[in-house]
């Protein structure tokens, strides 16, 4: 096996360093546009990150312009953890969260999109930092599309060649300029939708500065909330969490629909298998939800302080859908405890954190398009038992699914099925109960960010002790970067030189 090009990899840490420390940059900016007193720190945190970026691209900027599989990898793991690193410099300098467990467990959940915080009053903290912490959402959501359309299909990770095939852009087999152009198109449609929401929720009454942060948190699939009790605070006003619904939607669509849906092939989204599966999810868990709050779960409805403005029917059917969608497309919103929306939905809701949204999508979780043809595999695994002869494809848009696709996605939920297991059992040697532990990771591992138990939806992460929320942060990280790419590293023969 040949060297490592270990410049290479060093070279975009730098790149991926320098474009942190510019959109830090947008974080000063708006402390001392709101004078929150922490203008300072954040430009000395963007300084520092541009800096170290600087000085790693300049170090290796005689490096070979190669990069194969092994390097692939790492650049990828490494990048999120370099991010991450870089990211904490704004929470530790202003001391709105000086531990660095804390900080690191923060900016883990941002970039991954999460949204657990171990934050306890969020409205305490300054407009500069909140807005920061928006933005690694953000900034986290389009780096999983570009990774999704770029660099996941080209490593073969997770059936995400399948995805690949659907692109616009990127082949399956090596780079090509036109990933450049496709990639350009999606950074197009994000920033477009980010913008489109921001400007209807300021319409519809929040204030810009909140309309921004939930339009940054609400399109990466992220959940972090400018307030204390999350999307809840705006129980009075349906027209704001309608909205919201709407872009949760579409940030947990393939963002490839979106763009052949501007491109005006509108029949191309309606009849994608994984788009159809992904509506019809969420349409029976809404109804479903909508009939049991309705007649079983009316104090799931006055947890938070709010009038009911729209009738009780309105509002039974808004809290199921706000829910259902926050937890589908692993954005982790809240309207209302879920948890108190009696046992069937707690299990139902449960059993929804191994969903995911959409492949090309910014949500987390396993995806629609895997649990599809798993589906159908097991489908014809029946067939095959009565005719073992018979030549019997997975399809998936009409078209035939080679084994090593289908094999690579059940090597996938097995290897995830794994991960949730150790991971509860982790969360549990650390004294965790039962529901707190499997729910804790759970959410971690699909992206979620709230659980259930003492890591609820009116709760918050800062209860675990500093080894947990190491563990948790490393759950993220492989739920978000689809397992095989993190864990890969951890194997020894990664590493040999032969």
């Amino acid at each position: 096996m040949p060297r490592l090009n270990h410049q290479i990899i060093l070279h975009v840490m730098g790149l991926l360093l320098l474009c942190n420390g510019g959109f830090m940059l947008l974080a000063v900016l708006v402390s001392w546009f709101y004078e929150d007193g922490v203008t300072i720190d954040i430009l000395a945190a963007a300084f520092i990150t541009l800096f170290l970026g600087v000085l790693l691209m300049f170090t290796t900027r005689g490096h070979r312009k190669e990069v194969k599989k092994r390097e692939g990898y790492i650049i990828v793991t490494f990048g999120w953890i370099f991010m991450a690193l870089s990211g904490t410099l704004p929470y530790v300098l202003s001391e709105s969260i000086p531990a660095f467990t804390d900080a690191f467990f923060e900016t883990m959940s941002g970039y991954t999109t999460t949204g657990a915080s171990v934050l306890n009053d969020i409205e305490s903290i300054p407009k500069g930092i909140l807005f920061w912490r928006s933005l690694t959402h953000w900034i986290g959501g389009m780096g999983i599309i570009v990774l999704a359309i770029a660099i996941l299909p080209l490593l073969g990770i997770g059936g995400m060649q399948l995805f690949a095939a659907e692109a616009p852009g990127p082949s399956a087999d090596k780079l090509k300029p036109r990933i450049t152009d496709t990639a350009k198109r999606l950074w197009l449609i994000y920033v477009s939708y980010t913008v489109a929401e921001t400007i209807l929720l300021k319409v519809a009454g929040m204030s810009f500065f909140d309309a921004i942060n939930h339009s940054l948190s609400t399109l990466s699939t992220g959940g972090f909330s400018t307030k204390n009790i999350s999307v809840a605070y705006w129980n009075d006003r349906p027209i704001i969490q309608y909205i919201i619904i709407l872009f949760m939607f579409l940030a947990g669509a393939n963002f490839v629909l979106s763009y052949y849906s501007f491109k005006g092939r509108v029949q191309k989204v309606l009849h994608d298998d994984e788009f159809k599966w992904y509506f019809f999810f969420i349409a029976i868990f809404t109804i479903v939800a909508s009939v049991f709050i309705y007649f079983e779960a009316d104090v799931a409805l006055s947890q938070i302080d709010h009038p009911m403005v729209w009738g009780e029917a309105e509002s039974a059917f808004r809290h199921a859908l706000f829910q259902v969608l926050a937890i589908i497309t692993t954005t982790g919103f809240v309207t209302a405890d879920y948890t108190m929306w009696t046992p069937f939905l707690t299990i139902l809701f449960f059993g929804m954190f191994f969903l995911g949204g959409s492949a090309g999508s910014t949500s987390g979780g396993v995806k629609v398009m895997r649990h599809i043809i798993m589906i159908r595999n097991g489908g014809i695994e029946f067939k095959r038992a009565l005719h073992p002869n018979a030549i019997l494809p997975v399809r998936f848009n009409g078209k035939s699914i080679g084994k090593g696709v289908t094999f690579n996605i059940l090597g996938f939920f097995i290897l995830y099925m794994l991960s949730f297991i150790i991971g509860s059992v982790v969360l549990g040697g650390l004294g965790l109960d039962f529901e707190t532990a499997i729910g804790g990771a759970a959410s971690s591992l699909g992206n979620i960010g709230p659980a259930f138990g003492a890591l609820g939806p009116v709760n918050n992460f800062d209860i675990l002790p500093p080894i947990g929320k190491w563990w948790c942060s490393f759950l993220m990280l492989i739920g978000r970067l689809e397992l095989f790419t993190v864990l890969i590293l951890l194997t020894p023969f990664f590493w040999r030189n032969r």
